[in-house]
């Protein structure tokens, strides 16, 4: 006996869009899905309604095999992971991990799994080698809010395949882990299907558990089933375009020097995140910044986008000025435009696209001041480059994943900065996204852009990158001109 999913006629409409259309698909035990399709076709919410999580017409059974040993549950992991501080409040802004006496109202990594390991009737202890395997074991003492986008996302999935459930559903398992934590997330799962637990995993990643053996993806609300994950469809290649005139001048820059820390320690009492880090980033350079889940990538940016509290007591000049004389954060902001997992999860949920793109000029993730006249221009010059028009009064995080990535990446350079920060911006994006997504980096860039881009993967980076630096436990480990490896 084992785990079979049946569903029939299953329909479900988020207002008057029909997302999923009388889909009927079986899944026979011990087969053990990726599920694919291209982006916005319904892939998640398919996953939601086999865990009953969405409901709609048609039927949804799942049969569990009752003499297994397994939690007879199915559990899905989201693509988005959050959690709340002590009083059950989600509404943190970003920059807040950075500033360590507003932290102290989360959780402890450690606290957190004795909490969930106490609600769940289950022993840390049985866990501990997968902690360690997955790269989070220095985390235990840390809090929560404290945590890189990366490491939340291995909180989440231990958190998930430490249940040990007999359906596992998980959405993007990849997004945000490093080279080894993907190879050790699969060696994991390869174990639980030896165990006995059911996957169906949401991916573009090939680099899949060898325990997968079925391929399908939703197509016009329907499901097909396909013989490999070759023929899982994606997004179609984009129309190149002409970027606005007005990217297509250079910064106005009266500086030659972007960013110059020397000899850069931050510690939080007793941890040290970055031990002696020098880095010089002069105007115009390509950077490519890469290290491992937790090894201060995040915390080095924060530094250079002004969001770091300690960076005034530290030796750094950023646009041609010595950090603390006199400069205002905004000052630093107007010359920056930044995409990070942490600005994307914490985005204005009440933000339409248009809004979106109209916060890049004010810096803001709320709501802010009128725009002016060549402002709106500019939005939607910017709306019409992206194929955004149709959803600019559409709530920024009702859109597919993709999409959202775009307006952010919109949002960015809508002020034409000098610096671009992109801190793994194609997360989630399937190959076709990511490689536009690049593309357009490429072009801003030749206009005089200077570009810090963040990324574990070599295969989705923009062509224009020059050189690199590597941190290791807040080390730097590599600085050169040549990109090589990936980590």
């Amino acid at each position: 006996m084992a785990t079979r999913v049946q569903i029939s006629d299953l329909t479900i409409s988020y207002g008057a869009t029909t997302v999923l259309s009388n889909l009927t698909w079986t899944v026979e035990p011990h087969q053990n899905y990726v599920l694919g399709g291209k982006s916005g076709s319904g892939k998640t919410t398919l996953a939601k309604a086999i865990a009953g999580l969405v409901t709609g017409s048609g039927d949804v059974k799942v049969d569990f095999d009752k003499s297994s040993s397994l939690l007879p549950q199915v559990i899905y992991v989201s693509n988005w992971y959050q959690f709340t501080n002590l009083e059950g409040d989600r509404n943190f802004y970003y920059q807040q991990r950075y500033n360590r006496h507003q932290g102290n109202d989360t959780l402890t990594v450690k606290a957190e799994f004795l909490h969930f390991a106490k609600k769940e009737n289950l022993n840390l202890e049985d866990i501990q080698d997968k902690i360690v395997a997955m790269g989070f074991g220095h985390t235990m003492d840390s809090q929560l809010i404290e945590l890189s986008s990366g490491e939340h996302k291995k909180l989440q999935l231990i958190k998930s395949l430490w249940l040990k459930p007999q359906l596992l559903i998980i959405d993007e398992p990849y997004t945000g882990l490093d080279k080894q934590s993907r190879a050790e997330l699969n060696i994991w799962l390869d174990e639980l299907v030896s165990e006995g637990v059911q996957l169906i995993i949401i991916s573009n990643d090939k680099q899949l558990p060898n325990s997968i053996n079925s391929y399908a993806h939703v197509v016009d609300g329907q499901l097909e089933i396909v013989s490999s994950f070759d023929e899982i469809l994606q997004d179609e290649r984009r129309v190149r375009k002409t970027l606005p005139s007005f990217l297509q001048q250079a910064p106005n820059i009266n500086f030659e020097n972007i960013a110059d820390l020397k000899h850069i320690i931050i510690r939080y009492g007793d941890k040290v995140v970055l031990k002696d880090v020098s880095w010089r980033v002069d105007v115009g350079e390509k950077w490519l910044l890469q290290g491992p889940n937790g090894s201060g990538k995040s915390t080095l940016l924060s530094l250079i986008n002004g969001d770091h509290p300690q960076s005034y007591g530290l030796d750094i000049s950023l646009f041609g000025k010595k950090r603390g004389s006199g400069e205002s954060i905004w000052d630093i902001k107007q010359k920056i435009g930044m995409i990070s997992p942490e600005m994307h999860w914490y985005f204005d949920q009440n933000a339409t696209v248009w809004h979106t793109l109209a916060s890049g000029f004010y810096d803001s993730i709320g709501w802010f001041i009128d725009v002016k006249f060549h402002e709106k221009k500019q939005i939607e010059e910017l709306m019409s480059f992206f194929d955004l028009t149709e959803h600019k009064d559409q709530l920024l995080h009702t859109l597919p994943l993709g999409k959202q990535r775009l307006a952010m990446l919109a949002r960015s350079i809508i002020k034409n900065p000098p610096l671009l920060v992109l801190d793994e911006p194609c997360q989630g994006l399937d190959t076709q996204q990511a490689k536009y997504f690049n593309d357009v980096v490429d072009e801003l860039c030749e206009h005089g852009k200077t570009l810090i881009y963040v990324d574990h993967y070599e295969s989705q980076l923009p062509s224009c990158i020059e050189k690199r630096i590597v941190l290791e436990k807040g080390e730097v480990v590599a600085l050169e001109n040549k990109v090589e490896n990936v980590l």
